[in-house]
């Protein structure tokens, strides 16, 4: 079959416990402008047991059909049946485009079922484009057009490659939750809902769940936090970070770090930011101690609101702020700590 049968941008609609996953609406989003230039539909591809319910929503923020496989060997994440289900989906619907959430399922399902198709995938990436490949003209090589560029950190996020996949089909990455945008939900829009039916054979690559637990300690989530304390190693040390403790708590926000507090063992990894953390999009984020560099910006730089405070003026982290505070963090946060209390006392 030939590269040009493939059609259309396809996403893997992730969803636990009859809930879909933000990734999947993120996903959604960015399918619907990479579809643009290709002039094609977005398809949303929903596995699952008695999840018929989420395909309204997956309309709603843009998908323009939706692949519902719904079986009771899907109820609970598995390997296999996943594998077997959306590869029989790729091999059936033949998508130009397959995307995938770089969640820990997805981090599982989306290499298996590209070995399964003969295709290669671009692992974790931070952004999608469609483009000309290679990116620029090279004498005797012909330039293809119209090819999904995914651009990701390599190199323990030391440098950035744009990778693309010419001879196979389909393309497929999967994509870090958070770095993509939302569409805003059209109330009432519906999408073309295709119910089909793979079988799935149970095999000695089938695993048995003996029992679910949940853990319901409480976690951080930093992606979804609307203001963000975040401390580098200019901090000083683990104990200082009590300051930041009480800039959050004075002003609602949560606080986050960058890798080289993670690798100093001040703070656990699921609060780090930047291009081997998180990529966040708070209303205001705080910058303090940190020097701005360029893997820790590209997983914060589409912040509403930055601001920074450094000892060093020539920080690279004042050129991506909107405001800029030059001075010792251990006489300015708890200075603007004191100020943020009174101000609420004022109008309490």
């Amino acid at each position: 079959m030939a590269l040009s049968d493939y059609k259309g941008v396809f996403i893997f609609a992730q969803q636990v416990d009859g809930e879909l996953s933000s990734i999947a609406l993120e996903l959604v989003g960015k399918a619907k402008e990479l579809a643009q230039p290709l002039n094609t539909q977005v398809t949303a591809v929903l596995l699952g047991s008695n999840v018929k319910g989420l395909c309204d929503e997956l309309g709603e923020y843009g998908a323009d059909r939706v692949i519902l496989v719904d079986d009771p060997k899907l109820e609970t994440y598995r390997t296999e049946p996943y594998a077997q289900a959306l590869a029989a989906v790729i091999n059936e619907y033949k998508p130009e485009i397959m995307l995938v959430g770089a969640t820990a399922i997805g981090r599982d399902l989306g290499p298996t079922v590209s070995a399964r198709v003969a295709t290669g995938l671009t692992a974790d990436c931070t952004k999608l484009d469609i483009g000309d490949f290679p990116l620029n003209p090279t004498p005797g090589q012909e330039q293809l057009h119209n090819q999904l560029l995914m651009t990701r950190p390599a190199f323990g996020g030391n440098t950035i490659a744009t990778i693309a996949c010419p001879n196979n089909r389909p393309q497929m990455a999967t994509v870090r939750p958070g770095v993509m945008v939302k569409c805003p939900p059209e109330k009432g829009r519906k999408a073309e809902v295709i119910e089909f039916h793979p079988t799935l054979e149970e095999n000695n690559k089938y695993v048995e769940i003996l029992k679910v637990v949940k853990d319901m300690g409480k976690k951080v989530d930093i992606q979804s936090a609307k203001i963000l304390v975040s401390g580098g190693r200019g901090v000083g040390s683990p104990e200082n970070f009590k300051l930041l403790d009480d800039l959050a708590d004075a002003i609602g926000g949560t606080v986050s770090c960058s890798r080289a507090v993670v690798d100093a063992g001040w703070k656990p990894k699921d609060l780090q930011v930047g291009q081997t953390g998180k990529t966040v999009r708070p209303n205001v984020y705080f910058a303090i101690g940190i020097s701005g560099a360029i893997q820790h910006v590209a997983g914060m730089e589409e912040s509403d609101i930055i601001i920074a405070i450094n000892k060093d003026e020539s920080a690279p982290i004042f050129d991506v702020a909107d405001y800029g505070i030059v001075g010792d963090l251990n006489k300015i946060v708890p200075m603007l700590t004191q100020a943020i209390k009174e101000e609420k006392a004022k109008t309490a």
